[in-house]
């Protein structure tokens, strides 16, 4: 499903950032955008910044019921400092939370987490109820054999008697011809 991804800018706080910029909606089912200016409010200002594809995949589907059982089911938009003459590049949207916290790890991306719409929470929800098969959870058994008890080897081969394992290497005498 296409997915409108809206970027709100503010002026930054401090003099090291001009700028603060945080997505703040989805639109689902949107057409293709470039940074288009939706609104603007004094000094905040509001872009329909990118449209991507959201892709669910069956074998994700205990990660979407994870997010869709959060107290607010989100989307998370991942985006990254703009390489071309755009602020911001947007990444991904996904509705996974585990895909997303992947992507906190590196520091280097910016992952906001934005709230679904109800349309989009019933196209996850009815994604979720046709593929999810729940695992039924098989805890290991430990083996019962011991084998600190005897010692299988003689240790390394390369020790001709036990006496060698502490002594230190005989030099060689250089011959003098």
């Amino acid at each position: 499903m296409p997915i409108g991804v809206v970027v709100r800018r503010l002026p930054g706080v401090t003099r090291w950032a001009k700028h603060s910029w945080k997505a703040v909606a989805v639109l689902p089912g949107a057409s293709d955008a470039h940074w288009q200016e939706l609104r603007r409010d004094g000094d905040a200002v509001e872009y329909h910044a990118a449209t991507l594809s959201l892709d669910l995949h069956g074998a994700e589907t205990e990660a979407y019921l994870h997010g869709l059982s959060a107290k607010d089911p989100s989307i998370y938009v991942i985006m990254r400092e703009g390489e071309s003459a755009d602020p911001l590049d947007v990444v991904l949207v996904t509705a996974s939370p585990y895909e997303a916290q992947d992507y906190t790890d590196s520091g280097e991306e910016l992952v906001e987490k934005v709230p679904m719409t109800e349309g989009l929470l019933a196209w996850v929800q009815r994604f979720v109820t046709a593929h999810h098969h729940e695992e039924a959870f098989v805890k290991r058994k430990r083996d019962k054999k011991r084998i600190d008890i005897t010692q299988d080897g003689k240790g390394d081969p390369r020790i001709a008697s036990a006496a060698d394992i502490f002594a230190s290497p005989a030099r060689q005498r250089k011959r003098v011809h």
